[in-house]
This record gives C-alpha cells, sequence and structure tokens, in this order.
C-alpha cells in the first residue's frame, strides 16, 4: 500500500484524515507540531509515525516524504483570533511551509500534492451569489492570500515541473473535537451550560457548514481520480444565518440558552464577511459525490458520543 505524509495531521481536520488513511490501509508519516495538542486517538496515534516538528524545516520534510506517493499538506496556523494576531506567523507558515513541500515532492518524486486551502480566498466577491471556482476572488486577510500565493505557486510548479496538486477550498468545516476557537464547538460549549449564546454582530450573516466526514471523503475521492492541478471547493452548498445556527444549536441540545448579540470585535474586521456559501457542482462532476449532512444531522453526530 502507498505511503503518504499528512502535514498537520493531528491536528482537527489532519487527524479526521489520518483516521480515514490509516483504516484504508495507508501508510501514513505525520507531521505536526502539536502547538494545539494532538487530536489523534490512541489506536490511530499508534499505528502512523508521528513526528513532531514544524514544515518550515526543509531538512524534515524532504527526510519525511523520500518514499511517499502523496503529501497531505493541511498544516497551518487556525482560528480567526490566532490568525489576526500572527499575521506574519500565519504568512511565514503558508509560505514557507509549501516552499519545503513542492521541494521536497520534486526531489523526492512524489506523485501528488492534495492542500488544504480555504473559502477566504472569496472575500467580499462572493455575497451576490454562490462560490464557484470561477468567480472573481478577493481575500483580505493574511491567511486568505497566503492561501491564494499557494494555489498560485502550486499552479506555476505544475505547469513548470510538472507537478501535480489538488487544491481544496473549505467552507466553515465542523464536527468532533473540533476547539471552541470555531463557532460550532464554541455554541455547543454555551449551550451545554445553558450560558448565553454569544453572536458577533446581527446574526443574519451567512456561511456554508460542511461536515467533517463529507470533507474527508470528498478529498479521499478527488486523489484517487484527479491528475494535473485543480482546485475544488468543498461545500455544503446550503446557507445559513449564524442566527439560525445558534437557533438549532440550542434546539438539537435541549438547552435554555438565550441569543446573546455582540459588537465584533475591530480585529474580526477583515473576516466578517455578510453572505457566503459554496458551490460543489465542479466537485460532484469530478467525483459524483458532494457533501450532504445536514446542520442537524451534523450536531446530533458530534453530541452522539
Amino acid at each position: 500500500m502507498k505511503n503518504i505524509l499528512i502535514t498537520g495531521g493531528a491536528g482537527f481536520i489532519g487527524s479526521h484524515l489520518t483516521s480515514r488513511m490509516v483504516k484504508e490501509g495507508y501508510n501514513v508519516t505525520v507531521l505536526d507540531n502539536l502547538l494545539r495538542g494532538n487530536k489523534l486517538d490512541k489506536e490511530i496515534a499508534s499505528s502512523v509515525n508521528l513526528v513532531v516538528d514544524d514544515v518550515r524545516n526543509a531538512e524534515t520534510m524532504l527526510k519525511l516524504s523520500k518514499g511517499c506517493a502523496e503529501i497531505y499538506h493541511f498544516a497551518a496556523l487556525l482560528g480567526v483570533d490566532v490568525v489576526a494576531d500572527n499575521p506574519v506567523e500565519t504568512m511565514d507558515t503558508e509560505v514557507v511551509g509549501m516552499k519545503n513541500v513542492t521541494d521536497s515532492a520534486l526531489k523526492n518524486g512524489v506523485e501528488k500534492i492534495i492542500y488544504a486551502s480555504t473559502s477566504g480566498v472569496y472575500g467580499h466577491s462572493a455575497i451576490e451569489q454562490s462560490a464557484t471556482e470561477t468567480i472573481q476572488l478577493d481575500p483580505r486577510t493574511s491567511y486568505a492570500i497566503a492561501k491564494r500565493y499557494n494555489e498560485i505557486y502550486l499552479k506555476a510548479q505544475f505547469e513548470e515541473k510538472g507537478l501535480n496538486s489538488i487544491s481544496v477550498r473549505f467552507f466553515n468545516i465542523y464536527g468532533k473535537n473540533q476547539d471552541n476557537r470555531m463557532v460550532i464547538p464554541r455554541f455547543l460549549e454555551q449551550a451545554a451550560a445553558n450560558s448565553p449564546i454569544t453572536v458577533f454582530g446581527s446574526g443574519h450573516q451567512t456561511r456554508d457548514f460542511t461536515y467533517i466526514d463529507d470533507t474527508i471523503q470528498s478529498c479521499f475521492l478527488l486523489a484517487q481520480k484527479i491528475k494535473g492541478c485543480e482546485i475544488f471547493n468543498i461545500a455544503n452548498e446550503n446557507e445559513m444565518t449564524i442566527e439560525a445556527l445558534a437557533k438549532a444549536v440550542i434546539s438539537v441540545t435541549n438547552s435554555k440558552s438565550k441569543i446573546d448579540y455582540l459588537d465584533a470585535p475591530k480585529k474580526r474586521y477583515d473576516f466578517e464577511v455578510e453572505r457566503r456559501y459554496g458551490n460543489s457542482e465542479k466537485l460532484f462532476n469530478a467525483i459524483g459525490y458532494k457533501p450532504n449532512t445536514t446542520i442537524e444531522t451534523g450536531l446530533k453526530l458530534i453530541l452522539a458520543d
């Protein structure tokens, strides 16, 4: 079975991907600095080669990618407040990390890179329509700008050196083991305590919440079927207001919480888009699958254990 390397493989999304790939029979090496902890369960962790280091370490990347067929590059700084407070490190991790990933892939004959990009590259450009891969982009934050730079960098590597890659633009992924820097686990934590659910702004801003298992299935199928250099949205295609999300959380948890509307901190300004929801038609046409888990089902799956 193939050897693969997953950067950021002990984080929220990466740990779910690692678990899936181990169960599929792959030989998995995980590179993670563990600054946000280790989200791999014990059984899975015992089945992988976990290396605690940073994707910005070129020597480590070159060593770990030797003999690998694919690199899943999911290492990144995450969370609005973390990114807003650390714009230089955010971009450094993305740009230096990607250079190390591609240099290592070319030197070691890696067949393909699967890169975790973001729906944040759309910025304010998708307010009047669902976001397709062909609309004008408008990245505003250091995180989104760096992600878009890396998409372009991968395209250049393909055109100049023939390195195959898939960039996947994630839309508000949620699921088990996500920490409360993100909105859904924060709402669930507040609801469990019957505390006020804190919503920034009017609550009328919309997002497209995509369940983690749908995301991993999409990545898995894309890696099997796609060659060349491509970009795909991975979105549920369900536009939902943050207020409606808070009400759904209250309903599913039978909480006594009320919704508390707060002014957004100034540092969140560039992250506060009034409307964003994705279009996954390109994904469906390519692999015959797209995310379909409803928010109610997804919330119940999180609470099931």
